[in-house]
């Protein structure tokens, strides 16, 4: 590559991410979403606006690798417990509000306008897909995902999220482009999508999975993110070998992957580079809108996002209604995903390449879901009357799985383990984490399910269930947790005790300048027990016991709390126990009972 060439390059990379800080601030702070934010920002440094930087096809084919890498994370999301739970809301309600708005939007479009029906269904079935970017997001930071409507929410538009894949081979179905010389017939790509499915599935289970076991045992965070990028990209190339859907490919290897040890730290891993290139991806997506078909007809643009907004919200209201949801609680579903999604783009392309549709059209519709993405959060603070209250800290349904975790436990050793098993004879639901592949090994084979990851890593535990969480305990060996490790996790997760296992009294001290619920040194409680025994063996009445251990316990709380004020391990030795300083204790009786 010339110089001409890197440097276009550079500056290239910095008038993207510039435009892209500027807009995603002003629009996070308007209350409007990252995606619009990204939209805007493509359409003014496009072709078609300031004319900064060109060629938005190219950067939208390295672009498309968000949409990749969000399909192995939706993949990652289908846990077994999960689908078992949502089943019903997921590809009940889900698949009749996905085919029941497409219909209608797609004859909306056909009877609207002078579009042919392969047109209309190209464009009625992207606006069926809400917006996942922009609602879940807007849920967790509302704490409505666990209500029951935020619940429903997820479902639909997981199952809308897994419909891509049906909806892109719609489209190729209607294509009017004459297939390649080398594409395959189409029974010919049956076979090939189940043989494919059927190998990527055994890679996951005797390829993949021992490959992350080897990789977490070397302990480097960085391979473990290279094998991550490797199986996803990996997966896609073998899709596109096949003429398949890279998207299918993606989706399969999260899903192979969703009950692994290994699924919470891949999510944390894989995250960065999905936001950063999806976010790139809308930024093309702005690039490519056609702004002068826009301006000549902004009334159609409107008029269009006012029809799928209404449309889909009384579609889904009815089909609410037939699932048994309230009035109240159906109108508030329809408000919530009445929004076009960002599926559509994706889609809108797809019918472009197909010549289902012109490009200025798919410019056109791009223009109308932005605009219905626009309403979204007007809509949210609307609908937020009808939703059901966030409810309480305690336990409650998460789309994890059964439950959200009460507690999550970080080292699941010897010492975590009575910490967690106590938990859990108490009914609560226990998240596990561990970065010791030997151990998690182990625990499987006692019914145990430890998640592979660093514990201290904020993105992995948001992952593992804490922003729900009501406690964290740091259970892991040695004095390595200090204020660097952990006061992230204390601003990231304010409404969760954490509480944490201390080495010896230098860490105890260390800890004690935190903000945390409480610390426990690892030898202490059980010196303590050995200590009364001995006592015991020497003759030691129990009364006196009792009297050693509390002031015992006393003595060392106050000299703890004072060296933890001064900073300093020598302070208060005179509180200690010696042979010249002892408890004045009661006469100890004879044998035969005599003072």
């Amino acid at each position: 590559m010339s110089e001409a060439a890197d440097a276009l390059l550079l500056r290239d990379g910095v008038l993207l991410l510039g435009a892209a800080i500027v807009c995603v601030l002003i629009f996070r702070r308007l209350g409007l979403g990252a995606t619009l934010g990204y939209l805007v920002a493509g359409a003014l440094i496009g072709p078609q606006g300031l004319g900064l930087i060109g060629d938005a096809e190219s950067k939208l084919g390295i672009a498309e690798l968000g949409i990749v890498l969000l399909l192995f994370l939706v993949g990652l999301e289908l846990h077994p417990n999960r689908l078992w739970r949502l089943r019903r809301d997921i590809f009940g309600l889900g698949f009749v509000q996905v085919v029941a708005c497409g219909i209608a939007l797609s004859a909306v479009i056909y009877f609207g306008t002078a579009f042919t029906a392969a047109a209309a269904i190209a464009l009625g079935l992207p606006l069926a897909l809400s917006s996942t970017a922009q609602v879940l997001p807007m849920l967790r930071s509302a704490g409505r995902l666990n209500t029951p409507a935020g619940e429903r929410a997820f479902s639909v538009l997981l199952f809308q999220d897994l419909s891509l894949i049906p909806l892109i081979t719609i489209i190729a179905t209607l294509s009017r482009t004459p297939p390649a010389a080398d594409a395959p017939p189409g029974w010919l790509l049956g076979i090939y999508t189940v043989g494919a499915v059927v190998g990527l599935v055994l890679a996951g289970r005797f390829v993949i999975n021992p490959l992350f076991r080897l990789v977490g045992r070397l302990g480097e965070r960085e391979l473990f993110v290279a094998a991550g990028l490797f199986t996803v990209l990996a997966s896609a190339a073998v899709m596109e070998a096949l003429h398949l859907s890279t998207a299918l490919g993606a989706f399969i290897a999260g899903v192979m992957l969703a009950d692994s040890p290994y699924r919470h730290e891949l999510e944390a891993d894989v995250e960065p580079f999905r936001t950063i290139l999806l976010g790139l991806f809308f930024i093309a997506v702005g690039m490519l809108l056609d702004l002068h078909v826009i301006a000549e007809r902004p009334l159609f643009v409107i008029a269009m996002a006012l029809a799928v907004v209404t449309t889909k919200t009384i579609v889904m209201f009815g089909v609410a209604k037939l699932f048994g949801v309230s009035n109240r609680g159906a109108l508030g579903f329809g408000l919530l995903l009445s929004q076009g999604g960002e599926f559509a783009f994706v889609l809108f392309a797809q019918a472009s390449q197909a010549q289902l549709i012109l490009p200025e059209a798919a410019s056109l519709f791009g223009a109308i879901v932005t605009l219905s993405m626009a309403t979204t959060p007007f809509l949210m603070m609307f609908s937020s009357r009808f939703l059901t209250p966030p409810p309480s800290q305690e336990e409650r349904p998460s789309p994890d799985g059964g439950m959200s975790p009460a507690a999550i436990v970080v080292g699941y050793g010897r010492f975590g383990q009575t910490v967690a098993q106590m938990l859990m004879a108490a009914g609560k639901r226990v998240s596990l984490i561990d970065n010791a592949i030997e151990q998690i090994d182990v625990a499987e084979k006692f019914g145990s399910k430890v998640f592979y990851g660093d514990g201290t890593r904020v993105e992995l535990l948001r992952h593992a269930g804490a922003d729900q969480a009501c406690a964290i305990i740091f259970c892991v060996d040695g004095d390595g947790l200090g204020k660097a490790q952990l006061q992230p996790v204390l601003n990231a997760f304010p409404n969760a005790a954490v509480l944490v296992r201390a080495f010896d009294r230098r860490h105890m001290m260390v800890l004690g300048r935190l903000d945390i619920a409480g610390a426990v040194r690892e030898l202490f409680e059980s010196a303590v027990v050995l200590g009364r025994e001995a006592l015991e063996a020497v003759g030691v009445s129990e009364a006196n016991i009792d009297k050693i251990e509390a002031e015992y316990r006393r003595r060392d709380g106050l000299r703890l709390e004072a060296q933890i004020a001064a900073d300093d391990l020598t302070v208060r030795r005179d509180m200690m126990f010696n042979p010249d300083r002892k408890l004045d204790l009661e006469p100890e009786e004879d044998e035969d009972g005599a003072g």
